[in-house]
C-alpha cells in the first residue's frame, strides 16, 4: 500500500482556509485521490471536547502552558486515531491547521519558547511531518474584517490586532524555515486566483 500525502492548511483569521479546503477535497477527488478532510484543534472525539475548551470564551482563564499542553494532547489524539491510520490506508489527509499553527499562535501570539513547542512536537509527532503545507496569507485587517461577517468571536479570535500581527510574522518565519514545505498563497487576490495558485502547487503530487 502507498502511503498517502498529507497537506495542511494554514493562515491566519479570516484567509479563506474553509472555502478551500472544500476546493481542494473537490480537485483531489476529481483526479481518483482518496481524501480524509480533518481539523485542529478537533478530529475525534475527544480531541473535539477539548477544542470546545480552547475556544469557549465563557470557561475559566486559561493559563499559556495549558493551553499549549491541550493543543498537543489533542494532536496526539488525532494522529494516532485520524491521521496515521488514514495515510497507511493510502488516504490523502487534509488538514484545516496543524503544528505550524501552534508556532504562530502559541509562539508568536503567546511569545511561548519555540524550544518547548519543538520539544512537543517532536515527542507527539515523532516522524510524521506534512509533505505540504499551503500558507494562506493577508493582511490582518482583511483578515478579521472578513471574520467579522461570520459568527460571534471565539476566544482567540477575540484577541487584540496586535496579537493576530505577531501571528502573521510568525507563520511567514515558519515559510523563511521551511520553504520545500510551506508554499504561499496570497488570499486578498480575487478567490479564482487563490484557486488557481493552489492547483498550481497541489498539481504535481499526483504525479
Amino acid at each position: 500500500m502507498i502511503r498517502g500525502k498529507f497537506i495542511t492548511l494554514e493562515g491566519g483569521e479570516g484567509v479563506g482556509k474553509t472555502t478551500n479546503l472544500a476546493f481542494i477535497k473537490g480537485y483531489l477527488q476529481q483526479h481518483n485521490v482518496p481524501v480524509v478532510v480533518t481539523r485542529e484543534p478537533g478530529g475525534t472525539v475527544l480531541a473535539e471536547k477539548i477544542r470546545h475548551l480552547l475556544l469557549d470564551n465563557d470557561s475559566e482563564t486559561i493559563s499559556e502552558p495549558a493551553e499549549l499542553l491541550l493543543i498537543f494532547a489533542a494532536r496526539a489524539q488525532h494522529i494516532k486515531h485520524v491521521i496515521e491510520p488514514a495515510l497507511a490506508q493510502g488516504a490523502w489527509v487534509l488538514c484545516d491547521r496543524f503544528t505550524d499553527a501552534t508556532y504562530a499562535y502559541q509562539g508568536g501570539g503567546r511569545n511561548m519558547r519555540i524550544s518547548t513547542i519543538e520539544w512537543l512536537e517532536n515527542l507527539v509527532q515523532g516522524s510524521l511531518r506534512p509533505d505540504l503545507t499551503l500558507l494562506l496569507d493577508a493582511p490582518v485587517e482583511i483578515g478579521l474584517e472578513r471574520a467579522q461577517k461570520r459568527a460571534a468571536f471565539d476566544r482567540f479570535e477575540s484577541e487584540k490586532i496586535s496579537f493576530f500581527e505577531q501571528v502573521r510574522r510568525a507563520y511567514l518565519l515558519q515559510l523563511e524555515l521551511h520553504p520545500e514545505r510551506i508554499k504561499l498563497i496570497k488570499a486578498n487576490q480575487p478567490l479564482v486566483d487563490v484557486q488557481s495558485a493552489l492547483i498550481n502547487v497541489i498539481h504535481p503530487l499526483l504525479r
